[in-house]
């Protein structure tokens, strides 16, 4: 069997998990809990100067309880994620809105400005025209208006900004290519605008086409006022005196701005209303849904509990009605069964616990009447001889069964008293093993033991604990065909562990759990040269758990197999572990592990030949050899070991002074 197993715990689903020894970190489902908890920064044992540690434990500590809310309360998580998600859309859906909408306010006022602007254009195209043809009826007139150009350009500008006084501006610029000044002389604005106000980009443009060109720009006035956004719209024409000059019209778009700014508040009041409903929303319905499970969460813990009369209030006629229905009817059956299962024990328990009594009056008796058979068996011939040696054997089998199925009838009864006391555990095993040690001699065995330099104590029952090594020893021996046993000590934290390796035939797959099932055997076929009784292990497993311990198996097919004790030292400390790995360093998959880091390490230190290629040699990393005790899954902590030579010439210094 290539992994342990622990024997079945009542009212657990199977073997109980093991756990390194101490306090463990816990673990967390989400990321951001696991950043919490298992983060370097948020750690009390962070790195760094005190000051940085007492600065995670402040960060940390206000958030570890909205971290534990958000992990158990799943109607928070969903109403959170409607709310995220909801968020999202508005957001969204809002930025498509106001896209549109300015896009329409920029599309309408636009062609409304060219509208506008075409027109004035025309005006001061006829204009210019009118007076070009007055001026050659009057030769003289038109010698005088030539020098009053400027003054034209003002006139034009007042008469074309009469008529939208607030809604548009209008600016007569000279020409962008008069390098002297002279076609800037003309400059005229309306409205306080400042002609800086039009793009240089759009000037030039202007001056080079004969079409209306527009675009965006910012507004500045004098006097200090605000600029704003407004869109230009130019154009070349001619004067009076067919000099060219740019006339824009400039629109403010003041009004487009406060009605996209209504918009935006509208939208913002809208979706804010919108998320909070459908939070809301989300908040009654998830409730719908998750207080019946609270409901069916809660009855189940009171029906583990053993309140097994407690049922779900059904109303209605929905899923949620059906799922109380039959959570009750399961709740029911299950109750049923346990009844049942309660009284066939209860009457199996009496069976035995009467047979028992009842089977001590006669089996007195009967022991008298062998005792008496067996003083007086060197009258008889060989046979009845025998006869009387086999009697008496069995009947010491017998009356050693009949101890045993008390004590059984006592644990299943919880009558079991434990009579703790500080003890130390190397004296009852060294009881035990100088009461093995006529069987082992007999096998070929040799009991070692190892880790026994310093006190393993520990508050346990002297007599239970003694019962149930001399258990564990004496099935290493009479299955280690002929192979040493090891008994071996470890001691971390609050736990004490004593595990007893023997090298026999080991235990099949699945068979780690059996073992401790009563009147269970590898091999039926098997004899019991020792007369046992088939409820060693199952009295020596209620007495590790009388003492809130574990007892487990491993073992392998012609490997062995180990047995581990695990308690705790003080006897109201529950256990987070064991100081010993249930699976020992000698098995077979350590000795395969262990061959390939050996491999690996002499493939890194093998020395390039000279002339070879370095590509030639693959180079392993060097890694270091893992702790047996540290590997994944054993719930062991790593305890500090001296080097192999220094163990075996300490163990060989042991067995020598004991003398075996």
């Amino acid at each position: 069997m290539t992994r342990g197993s622990a024997a079945p715990i009542p009212g657990e689903p199977g073997s109980r998990a093991e756990r390194p020894a101490g306090p463990g970190p816990r673990r967390t489902s989400s990321r951001f809990g696991r950043f919490l908890d298992g983060g370097r920064l948020l750690q009390d044992g962070a790195p760094g100067s005190p000051v940085l540690r007492l600065v995670a434990r402040w960060v940390r500590r206000p958030l570890l309880p909205a971290v534990r809310l958000w992990r158990r309360n799943i109607q928070l998580r969903v109403v959170a994620g409607t709310l995220v998600m909801s968020l999202g859309v508005v957001l969204l859906l809002g930025l498509v809105v106001i896209g549109q909408v300015r896009n329409g306010l920029l599309d309408a006022k636009g062609k409304a400005a060219v509208s506008q602007a075409a027109g004035g254009f025309t005006v001061a195209k006829d204009k210019a025209n009118a007076t070009v043809a007055a001026g050659s009826q009057d030769g003289a007139a038109a010698d005088g208006r030539a020098a009053t150009t400027v003054q034209w350009r003002t006139d034009l500008v007042e008469q074309l900004a009469s008529g939208g006084q607030g809604a548009y501006h209008v600016v007569a610029l000279g020409p962008t290519t008069d390098e002297t000044g002279a076609g800037n002389r003309g400059v005229r604005a309306s409205g306080g605008m400042l002609p800086e106000s039009v793009p240089d980009a759009l000037r030039t443009k202007v001056d080079q086409g004969t079409t209306p060109y527009q675009t965006y720009t910012q507004i500045k006035y004098e006097a200090g006022r605000e600029p704003e956004s407004g869109l230009v719209v130019g154009q070349r024409l001619e004067d009076v005196n067919h000099q060219p000059y740019q006339l824009y019209y400039v629109f403010p778009l003041t009004q487009e701005e406060k009605t996209l700014s209504l918009v935006k508040t509208t939208l913002a009041t809208a979706g804010l209303f919108v998320v909070v409903l459908l939070g809301a929303i989300a908040w009654l319905v998830v409730r719908q849904v998750v207080t019946p499970v609270r409901m069916a969460a809660g009855i189940a813990e009171r029906l583990s509990a053993g309140r097994l009369q407690e049922r779900m209030k059904v109303t209605g006629e929905d899923d949620i009605a059906r799922l109380g229905e039959a959570f009750n009817k399961m709740a029911q059956s299950l109750q049923l069964k346990i009844q049942q299962l309660e009284d066939l024990s209860r009457m199996q328990r009496r069976f035995v616990s009467d047979v028992s009594h009842e089977l001590r009056t006669p089996l007195t008796t009967v022991r008298m009447a062998a005792d008496v058979i067996h003083d007086a068996r060197s009258d008889f011939d060989p046979v009845t001889a025998r006869s009387a040696e086999l009697l008496g054997e069995q009947l010491d089998r017998f009356e050693s069964l009949l101890a045993d199925l008390l004590e059984i009838s006592r644990f299943d009864a919880g009558a079991a008293a434990l009579d703790a006391e500080p003890i130390d555990l190397r004296e009852t095993v060294r009881r035990v093993i100088a009461a093995a040690e006529p069987l082992a001699v007999h096998k070929g065995s040799r009991i070692r033991v190892v880790g026994d330099a310093q006190p393993v104590v520990a508050e346990a029952d002297p007599r239970r604990i003694e019962r149930v090594m001399r258990n564990l020893v004496v099935n290493a021996v009479e299955h280690g065909e002929g192979k040493d046993v090891v008994v071996r000590f470890g001691v971390a934290g609050g736990a004490v562990a004593i595990a007893v390796r023997d090298y026999g035939v080991g235990l099949k797959p699945g068979e780690a759990t059996r073992v401790f099932s009563r009147f269970w055997r590898a091999d039926p076929a098997r004899a019991r040269t020792t007369g046992g009784t088939g409820l060693g292990l199952s009295i020596a497993v209620e007495d590790a758990r009388l003492h809130g311990g574990w007892l487990q198996a491993w073992g392998e097919p012609g490997g062995g197999s180990q047995f581990r004790l695990t308690l705790p030292r003080t006897a109201d400390e529950p256990l987070r572990g064991s100081p010993i790995p249930l699976e020992p360093e000698d098995s077979r998959r350590g000795r395969e592990q262990a061959q390939a880091q050996n491999s690996a390490d002499r493939l890194a230190t093998v020395p390039v030949q000279p002339g070879a290629e370095r590509s030639a040699l693959p180079m392993a990393p060097r890694a270091i050899p893992a702790d047996p005790t540290a590997l994944p899954g054993n719930g062991a902590r790593v305890v500090a070991r001296p080097s192999d030579s220094v163990t075996t010439q300490d163990s060989d210094r042991e067995d020598r002074a004991r003398g075996r």
